[in-house]
């Protein structure tokens, strides 16, 4: 398909990135966020989510995750087969079930998309998985867009549900990271400490860079990976496996959130 309509719902963090990189990639982008009126390059802001969603060919979800059966609700009334309706809010298994359901409802394919990575870092070119019944559409429409989509053969909800084991580790090992240089602070070897970590992470000689990357992102996102990790705990007590690590991380981001963390 040749100059696809995405519509963007959500011009936060992640969703202004998408909203400009696939315009810049070719898409026709129209953009809606009540809250963020910006001038992005190449988006067409709609005045409305129903004017947003009219007529296009996908309708991106990108909002916070707690919203993103609300914002389904809102949004699907005003959505009719072929568009696709793609959520890539990060929710818990549930909550993208969901939201499949109320798409079906009105005969609308609708993709669980897992992002897998921080949005900042790559744009549009943020590693995605994809499943539900609109998945494999999802991943060719945006694909010449230059948006890597790995679909996986599995209802809506699964990939989320993957995301959510992928959090157990990366935040768990940002907590870990977080934990070991609040005690090597406390004994006045910061620098030394995190000079180890860093070697100990070291790909292509970024380990500071990752460093850095773990503790600003969970600082700046204390509040939604908070949530996250809450999904995640009820994931893996679903699944019948231990929860020390994932509870400590929790209690990581909790004692962040309380400090006042930004998100």
């Amino acid at each position: 398909m040749s100059e696809p309509t995405i519509a963007v719902i959500g011009l936060g963090e992640a969703g202004s990135r998408y909203a400009v990189g696939l315009a810049a990639a070719g898409a026709r982008v129209r953009g809606f966020d009540p809250h963020h009126a910006l001038d992005l390059a190449g988006v067409v802001h709609a005045d409305d989510a129903a004017a947003a969603v009219a007529g296009a060919d996908l309708v991106l979800s990108l909002v916070h995750g707690r919203l993103a059966v609300e914002v389904a609700s809102s949004l699907l009334p005003h959505i009719v087969a072929p568009t696709i309706y793609a959520d890539l809010n990060a929710a818990s298994p549930d909550a993208m079930r969901t939201v499949a359901q109320m798409a079906a409802d009105r005969g609308v394919s609708m993709a669980d998309v897992a992002v897998l990575a921080p949005v900042p870092r790559a744009g549009h070119g943020t590693p995605l998985l994809a499943s539900g019944d609109g998945a494999a559409a999802f991943a060719a429409l945006v694909g010449p867009l230059g948006v890597p989509v790995e679909v996986i053969d599995a209802p809506a909800g699964a990939a989320a549900e993957r995301k959510l084991l992928r959090s157990v580790f990366m935040k768990g090992l940002a907590a870990v990271v977080l934990e070991s240089l609040d005690a090597a602070r406390a004994a006045d070897a910061e620098a030394w400490m995190r000079d180890h970590i860093a070697a100990e992470l070291d790909v292509h000689g970024e380990g500071h860079e990752r460093v850095a990357r773990l503790l600003d992102g969970t600082r700046a996102h204390a509040v939604r990976r908070e949530q996250e990790m809450r999904d995640a705990l009820a994931e893996l007590e679903a699944l019948g496996t231990p929860t020390d690590m994932t509870r400590a991380t929790l209690a990581w981001l909790t004692r962040l959130r309380a400090a006042g963390a930004p998100d």
